[in-house]
């Protein structure tokens, strides 16, 4: 499957936003955000105008890229949040936050979204004591996210749970760090979600 390969920290920068897409260097001084904080490119440092359909489509792309989707599986979530009843926005970021690599994410088992996909598809977590490779896999109430016994001794995974301190752990997950476990008490809603975004302007985008 297709995959952005390049700097992530021009990803940051272009969203004029910390997307903390890689782990911990994102809270050190060595953040290129923090050394540059403007849109990369010749004329990133001069005024940049949007119009309304650009500041909706940069809203987007700054969604797609904190979680990671393509545009087609950003798509198709939307797709389904708009058959739900209820709020729109408030389902795709449910859906979003669901979603089994971010969990994962969420849980302190990875340092960054990434890292917590590739640990998923090389198949190192249980759902409910099943193995589960599908990083867009949804989880639901009461599922219970574990590492799998013979990968509790991986580093990156140990070295993510040391640095956990550093991101919170939301309300709607309950870890327990000794036994490589994490439950999930509820479904995320949109209070859960700290990341600065504005879910309306997709919908609002998507509905054109």
């Amino acid at each position: 499957m297709a995959r952005y390969t390049g700097s992530v920290c021009r990803l940051c920068r272009r969203e004029n936003q910390k997307l903390f897409l890689k782990g911990d260097r994102c809270f050190t001084e060595k953040c290129s955000f923090e050394r540059r904080g403007y849109p990369p490119g010749q004329h990133g440092q001069g005024r940049i105008k949007f119009s309304e359909y650009g500041l909706q489509l940069r809203e987007k792309q700054k969604i797609k890229r904190i979680y990671g989707l393509l545009e087609g599986q950003f798509r198709g979530l939307f797709e389904k949040a708009s058959h739900m009843k209820g709020i729109t926005g408030n389902h795709l970021v449910s859906m979003l936050e669901r979603r089994l690599d971010n969990v994962v994410y969420r849980s302190g088992f990875a340092n960054s979204r990434s890292e917590a996909r590739q640990l998923v598809r090389h198949g190192h977590f249980h759902i409910n004591g099943k193995l589960v490779n599908i990083p867009s896999y949804l989880i639901d109430k009461g599922d219970m996210v574990e590492v799998k016994e013979s990968s509790r001794s991986t580093a990156r995974i140990g070295g993510a749970l040391e640095s956990v301190k550093r991101r919170e752990i939301p309300q709607w997950l309950e870890l327990d760090t000794n036994a490589f476990k994490a439950r999930v008490r509820d479904l995320p809603v949109r209070d859960d979600v700290t990341a600065q975004m504005n879910e309306r302007m997709v919908v609002e985008l998507y509905s054109k």
